[in-house]
């Protein structure tokens, strides 16, 4: 065992000693793996980082919802048939709020754009969301400070509201945005709450760091026509129970709209199980696309490191020769070549790793990204498998010469 560690030092020894003679080389040879290594560490680290926004977005809203809108989220239906199902009413959510047993909570909600301004900061066009005093219960929100509308405030459609992480972010750098006036299209709202940075711009318009809650009747007052559907935010008593308030939701919905067993829903109920599941496709085409560029790069990259090292093997016959003349085994030289195409890989391997953190800190500006250990741990992996499938054919082309015939090479 001690030899066969020994062997192994001097065969690292004399790579680091290849590798620094011929320093040119040796980089340009790892460009294939760099950029194998960095796409695919790159890869990893946005898919981990989208992955944690997502799930924290949908925590934030609450995993175990249900939502009743007039439209479905993903379907193939026509739009035009769609399009011609009665509107969901504030009256209508009134009955199906009798009827339903099995939510805990339960509010309307209706959404518009409009301009919020704050002295000279301004958000051209921002989400607005008409809603009740129990629509926190069916979330998740945490509050930086302040609290949500109280049902005072929501009955009596007065002019407060509740801003998102972002929006604070944006119109209050240096003020505390609690008792604060925004204009939204003109109309001042007095700010009772902000809340914590909690969502996603993975989850678009449901993404509540980039939002404001009204009152539904202040939304029906200055943003949105009388006849404009709602939707019912629907909470379950916890995710085993989704399932069945599903579908009480669905029957509850179809009495309220006096449905004939015969006829089908004229109304949706959409979950957030349908949001995963399209996300989880678009990941999985990232995957595919990012798999293939760094396959195809580190397939180049070892091409380009078996050539390399078949030269290296070509200039140091001799050296192997002597070597070999002296009492070098087979395995000695074997593992001298293997060291060497691994240790170029492992160079190339980490180099793209530093790109690839580099990138990961300024794409996280824009996109949501996540460096992990065990992305680390896989790009070293990848690299050291690259340079050890890569060499070992120049390897035992040299641990099989015969030490006459590589003492005569010239």
């Amino acid at each position: 065992m001690n030899r066969y560690w020994f062997e192994l030092k001097e065969g690292v020894l004399f790579s680091l000693k290849a590798i620094r003679v011929n320093k040119i080389r040796a980089m340009l040879t790892t460009l294939g793996i760099i950029i194998g290594i960095c796409s695919v560490s790159l890869m990893s680290t946005a898919i981990k980082g989208m992955d944690k926004a997502f799930q924290e977005g949908i925590s934030a809203l609450g995993s175990d919802n249900i939502y009743v809108s007039k439209w479905p989220w993903f379907d193939d239906h026509e739009w035009w048939r769609i399009r011609r199902r009665p509107n969901i009413t504030v009256q209508d959510f009134d009955k199906f709020q009798s009827l339903a047993k099995k939510p805990i909570a339960m509010a309307p909600t209706i959404i518009s754009m409009c301009k919020l301004q704050y002295n000279d900061s301004y958000i051209e066009s921002a989400l607005i969301t008409g809603t009740t005093a129990e629509y926190v219960k069916t979330t998740n929100f945490e509050f930086a400070s302040g609290c949500f509308m109280t049902g005072i405030e929501t009955d009596g459609a007065r002019n407060v509201a509740v801003i998102g992480h972002d929006v604070s972010e944006n119109l209050f750098k240096f003020v505390n945005p609690i008792n604060q006036e925004i204009e939204m299209n003109g109309v001042k709202f007095k700010i009772v709450g902000v809340l914590k940075k909690m969502g996603s711009n993975l989850l678009g318009g449901f993404n509540p760091d980039n939002q404001v809650y009204i009152p539904l009747g202040s939304a029906y007052r200055y943003f949105v026509h009388r006849f404009r559907s709602i939707d019912i935010v629907v909470r379950a008593a916890n995710t085993a129970m989704v399932k069945e308030t599903a579908e009480e939701a669905e029957e509850v919905m179809r009495r309220v709209r006096s449905l004939k067993y015969n006829e089908e829903n004229n109304f949706a109920v959409n979950q957030q199980e349908g949001l995963t599941s399209r996300f989880d496709k678009v990941v999985m085409v990232i995957k595919i696309v990012g798999f293939f560029i760094t396959g195809l790069s580190l397939l180049v990259g070892a091409i380009g490191i078996m050539n390399i090292m078949f030269v290296s093997v070509k200039e140091r016959t001799k050296e192997i020769g002597i070597r070999k003349a002296i009492g070098a085994k087979r395995r000695t030289i074997l593992t001298q070549f293997l060291s060497e195409a691994a240790l170029i890989c492992l160079m190339g391997g980490l180099i793209g790793l530093g790109l690839a953190v580099l990138a990961s800190i300024a794409l996280d500006k824009v996109l949501p990204t996540s460096i992990q250990v065990d992305t680390i741990l896989i790009a070293i992996f990848i690299s050291l498998i690259t340079g050890v499938v890569s060499g070992f054919i120049p390897a035992y082309s040299a641990a099989k010469m015969d030490p006459v015939d590589a003492l005569r090479y010239e």
